[in-house]
């Protein structure tokens, strides 16, 4: 008799601001571990996971999984994910151009899930540029804007499910038109683009045609509901938990108010498979890049524009909403309050380590505060509390790094020192933007 093999489930979080190859190793993953299965557990349409294959492909992944290179493999947006319909529509065309011509026949979407609309996005925008030189930055998408409102209605919310019941959908998208409409009735527009956002606000035929826009989506992929997306992810094989975003970018965790309206730790993995009635262990993998990186405002101690000059970017722009990209060098103090953010971590999995050698990266192995004291750490509390966490962010903005004397020399060297920082095992390191590229520990110190 033979029994059938267990399903292994595996997560991939994010430790920085961001941008640090989240997407790289879920494909890469797919393809080592044989996963049947990517869950999006967090964030929404403004996530941007990279994959290039090597015969030269391209996609940023912002609502599909990362693993949909793969043939056969599933995206699962799970609760709660924030879904933008006709964005889903926009990114299966993109894929197409790429060679995936089934990306709608493999996801499953929860019908819980909160639904960005245009009224969403406009809102969103808007009041990113009431803020002016104190913006907290945005991608301009509106999933911040869907959060907030979902959280002070939550009967009205607009769920994914209710796409299927034209009438129902219709109410909620007039009702939340409205709402926002009367939160902006005293704006004067100042240039023409805000001008525009504010008439989708007044626009009630819009709902209608928004609804006809999104009605592919609805049929290439209905609302599943937590008995069917629990069948799938119960199949034996691996099943990977693709985080969006960073742990310092977390609503309640990251530095106040340059965050982001979304959960990114190890509890939320596990907070969606119990939801689904699954009861088992999980692998989390916290996921670096060799420096750190950053899009908009908010806090980056070590920032340098020498390495903004010396590390090319081809997929992160400076234009557009999420504002400059930044490179800072590594950073121990940021490294040890993300560790205590995410929760329990079994390894590290590490991009960028071909930027090591000759890079002149040092690690930053403290602080020095605005008011002259000395700061090995920041504290970390694991309860919400918004005054805080912005009193961090104003340490942060003061700070002047402290660095180690010697540049990094080699990957093998930045290896040992996070291994030693963390406590925990580099499982894979990458040294370029490709699956073909990633070594497993042992082989690290290799030459290329």
């Amino acid at each position: 008799m033979t029994t059938a093999a267990p399903t292994r489930y595996v997560s991939l979080l994010g430790l920085g601001f961001g941008d640090c190859g989240k997407g790289l190793f879920t494909d890469h993953l797919c393809g080592a571990w044989r996963a049947h299965t990517v869950v999006r557990f967090n964030g929404g349409a403004q996530a941007g996971h990279n994959v290039v294959l090597s015969d030269g492909r391209h996609h940023t992944f912002s609502q599909f999984g990362a693993g949909s290179f793969h043939a056969g493999v599933a995206t699962v947006l799970a609760s709660p994910v924030v879904v933008h319909p006709t964005a889903l529509r926009v990114e299966e065309e993109a894929l197409r151009r790429v060679g995936v011509t089934d990306a709608f026949a493999r996801l499953l979407i929860d019908g819980r899930c909160r639904v960005t609309t245009p009224f969403h996005q406009a809102a969103g925008r808007l009041r990113e540029w009431a803020r002016g030189a104190a913006a907290h930055g945005t991608c301009g998408v509106g999933v911040g804007e869907t959060v907030r409102q979902a959280l002070a209605a939550p009967g009205d919310a607009l769920r994914y499910g209710d796409l299927m019941h034209r009438a129902q959908a219709l109410e909620k998208l007039e009702a939340s038109r409205v709402a926002l409409r009367r939160e902006f009735a005293e704006v004067t527009p100042s240039h023409a683009e805000a001008a525009q956002e504010l008439a989708l606000l007044g626009d009630a035929s819009l709902a209608q045609r928004w609804l006809d826009a999104a009605a592919p989506c609805v049929r290439l992929s209905p609302p599943a509901g937590a008995d069917a997306i629990g069948a799938r992810l119960a199949q034996p094989g691996t099943v990977l938990f693709e985080g969006a975003q960073g742990v310092l970018l977390d609503e309640w965790r990251g530095f106040h108010p340059h965050t982001t309206w979304s959960t990114i730790s190890t509890a939320a993995v596990e907070a969606v498979l119990r939801d689904l009635g699954i009861d088992a262990p999980v692998q989390h993998l916290g996921v670096l890049r060799s420096y750190l990186t950053r899009h908009g405002p908010g806090p980056l101690p070590t920032h340098d524009r020498a390495l903004d000059a010396r590390f090319a970017e081809p997929h992160n722009a400076d234009e557009g909403w999420q504002g400059a990209f930044r490179r800072g060098h590594p950073d121990a103090v940021l490294l040890r309050y993300a560790l205590a953010a995410a929760g329990p971590l079994d390894g590290l999995v590490v991009s960028h380590l071909d930027a090591v050698e000759g890079a002149g990266l040092r690690w930053c192995t403290g602080y020095r505060s605005a008011d002259g004291a000395s700061v090995a750490s920041l504290p970390f509390i694991d309860m919400p509390d918004l005054e805080r966490q912005r009193a961090l962010t104003l340490l942060l903005q003061g700070a002047q790094p402290l660095y180690d004397g010697h540049p990094i020399a080699t990957a093998q060297a930045w290896v040992q020192r996070v291994e030693a920082l963390s406590g925990l095992p580099v499982r894979f390191g990458a040294f370029g933007p490709t699956r073909d590229t990633v070594r497993a520990r042992e082989r690290i110190g290799d030459p290329a």
